[in-house]
């Protein structure tokens, strides 16, 4: 594996670089947001920072690096709670949505975050808080790995799979019930009878609220059985 931009020592700007990391940062975070990553390139990103592809990579020397920069400051938006404040599980509820409208608000996140390990300062404040706060309930050893990490894989894997149906409705050109309506009818003509009683029940739904409350209803689902196991 490649030298991580964390691990390697930076190189030092000229001084007469005005240009900031942060300023990049902030930039491409726009563009990718607007975009996704097909919109991204350095020399792009510097026609819009108003200055020069060189001055960029004194800050960021390639495009994986300047991933790895966004990808550590979307987990510094996530917030994971204070058990002695919220408790553990109401702390655990709040970081599993926080997450969830991370991943939701920055669309292009899942294709890139599973090619690469993240060990910005942002990832390890966040697993350093996220230990603590499964430690609150009782989780010692791998143990509080396995359960923070199945936290995180259940919000992650659905809010992925969530991005991944708003892309598909945003390129046809069609609102998401729209959309969700067409696909249910079609199921519907091919279904057998508990199916199209599935169907029904989601048919005059607003798709937003299913997301929001089908997310709830697992990642509860996924606590109680994470506060049995710990009680046992």
């Amino acid at each position: 594996m490649k030298e991580s931009i964390w691990t390697r020592k930076p190189a030092s700007a000229p001084a007469r670089e005005t240009l900031t990391r942060e300023q990049i940062v902030r930039t491409a975070m726009t563009t990718l947001d607007a975009e996704g990553l097909a919109g991204l390139s350095i020399r792009k990103l510097a026609a819009k920072l108003g200055a020069g592809a060189t001055s960029l990579y004194w800050h960021v020397p390639t495009k994986d690096d300047l991933i790895d920069l966004l990808i550590d400051e979307i987990w510094g938006e996530i917030d994971v709670p204070d058990p002695a404040l919220a408790g553990w599980r109401n702390g655990a509820l709040l970081f599993g949505h926080s997450l969830r409208a991370a991943v939701i608000r920055h669309h292009w996140l899942p294709e890139v975050m599973y090619t690469r390990p993240s060990m910005g300062p942002n990832a390890m404040a966040l697993g350093s808080r996220g230990l603590v706060l499964f430690g609150a309930a009782g989780f010692t050893g791998k143990d509080l790995d396995y359960a923070m990490g199945s936290v995180m894989a259940y919000t992650l894997g659905t809010a992925s799979a969530e991005v991944a149906t708003r892309e598909i409705t945003r390129k046809s050109g069609v609102s998401l019930t729209e959309w969700a309506g067409e696909v249910l009818k079609q199921v519907d003509a091919v279904a057998d009878e508990d199916m199209r009683e599935s169907v029904r029940r989601r048919a005059d739904r607003d798709l937003d609220t299913t997301f929001s409350e089908s997310f709830t209803f697992g990642l509860e689902a996924l606590l109680d059985g994470l506060e049995t196991r710990v009680r046992n």
